[in-house]
């Protein structure tokens, strides 16, 4: 009797428990692969080697913006992330942007002078060198300056773990030869963790995908 009491509390916890979001078959724990001739043809362009077609989704994470839109982040095996953007609805009508982003690096901010630094000179530019590379800032305020654009990230682990962090963010891009571009992300990150801030410079690549260059295995 006991054990069937506790069996319903246990299956109750489980349903109220927040789920991962979804979108195009993508979901946390499943797997999908990108068209390998599109990596093939557009890889000797970017800044990274050797990015795989196959990836299984490790951690989901969900951005929602202020102007109502969303971002979804599927990470995956392979040190990368397919991010989703929609604008105005949760459904793949609403998808107005898809990328293939990998992490270039991830530098540790120490301490608050660190951290304002980084943020005021650190994160947003007119432009930004990487590997010899000219990338140009993308967002632009109507001003002089134009500061990095906050957001918050819950992010869904597998293990059932749910965080999140604040992001301050700023994105760059370059023209490509095959008439595609090569977008570039500044991300000032910090987490609270046991009471303490921990603080990050995250540096990520990443190019254009169509969502006919995904295929789902499930």
């Amino acid at each position: 009797m006991l054990g069937k009491l506790f069996g319903k509390f246990n299956q109750s916890k489980q349903k109220s428990a927040p789920k991962a979001p979804e979108i195009m078959g993508l979901y946390l724990g499943g797997s999908f692969k990108i068209d390998p001739l599109k990596l093939r043809l557009i890889e000797p362009e970017l800044i990274i080697e050797g990015a795989t077609s196959a990836h299984i989704i490790q951690a989901v994470g969900e951005v929602n913006l202020d102007t109502g839109g969303k971002i979804l982040r599927f990470y995956t095996d392979d040190d990368a992330f397919l991010q989703v953007v929609m604008d105005g609805g949760d459904t793949e009508n609403h998808i107005t942007d898809v990328k293939l982003w990998y992490y270039y690096n991830t530098k540790t901010i120490g301490n608050e002078q660190q951290w304002q630094h980084t943020l005021t000179s650190n994160v947003s530019k007119p432009t930004y060198e990487l590997e010899g590379q000219t990338f140009q800032r993308v967002w632009e305020a109507v001003g002089e300056e134009s500061p990095p654009v906050a957001m918050t990230e819950k992010t869904y682990e597998e293990d059932g773990d749910i965080s999140e962090t604040d992001q301050f963010i700023m994105l760059y891009e370059r023209e490509l030869d095959t008439n595609n571009i090569e977008a570039l992300m500044i991300s000032a990150e910090e987490k609270i963790i046991n009471q303490n801030h921990d603080r990050c410079l995250v540096t990520s690549t990443g190019f254009n995908i169509q969502p006919s260059d995904i295929t789902i295995n499930g």
